[in-house]
């Protein structure tokens, strides 16, 4: 495990230096109307959140980006390197009558670990926290419910240390981040770290899966 955890870092720690002069423009807005609404969590690589919400009924799209900083336009390499105080992030358009943002959190508590400060897996640093950018305040209050179910659940045998702050901002990543898994789903980071957590997501939520 401990070899596959050091390999799987390897290649992420490759894959962070990839079109590192390509430059974001598109700062996300926010749309929401009674159909439509918007979440935004970040729960370690975004790869592999986006990969669970991409198979999920309900969502119309999941955008891998950056969220929760202070510099604009941000490049990949500068969120790797953890100066720009953003998240790697998933912005998620959702339709609320097939499945609600409770729902969203539920699923979310499941695929990552909510117990590691700036870590999961192999991804350390604080662009890999738990996080949920809520973006009113019934989004907040939902998210402190599930926080308080987690811990008294203890899945995961430690209390969350989730985030849950208020959305900013969110800057969508790189094209060649968009639906990785999708695309790359052969190459090793994606068998090792998010083909299990999309199995456990199926297993576990075999009703919201598309």
């Amino acid at each position: 495990m401990i070899f596959v955890y050091l390999f799987a870092a390897t290649l992420f720690g490759v894959s962070c230096q990839m079109n590192a002069k390509q430059e974001i423009t598109n700062f996300t807005e926010v749309i929401m109307n009674d159909t439509t609404e918007v979440a935004t969590f970040a729960g370690g690589c975004f790869w592999c959140v986006e990969a669970i919400y991409a198979n999920t009924k309900g969502v119309y799209k999941v955008e891998s980006g950056y969220a929760g900083g202070f510099v604009k336009n941000p490049a990949y390499k500068e969120v790797c390197n953890g100066t720009t105080g953003h998240a790697e992030a998933v912005q998620i358009t959702f339709d609320p009558r097939v499945i609600s943002f409770a729902k969203l959190l539920e699923i979310f508590f499941v695929v990552h670990d909510p117990t590691t400060l700036n870590r999961q897996g192999p991804d350390v640093g604080t662009q890999y926290r738990s996080a949920i950018f809520y973006h009113n305040n019934e989004q907040q209050k939902v998210a402190e419910a599930a926080i308080q179910i987690v811990n008294e659940t203890a899945e995961w045998g430690a209390p969350a240390v989730t985030e849950i702050t208020a959305f900013t901002n969110f800057y969508k990543a790189e094209d060649y981040h968009q639906q990785y898994f999708e695309l790359h789903g052969e190459q090793p980071y994606c068998r090792i770290m998010i083909t299990p957590k999309l199995e456990k997501f199926k297993k576990r939520f075999s009703e919201f899966v598309n």
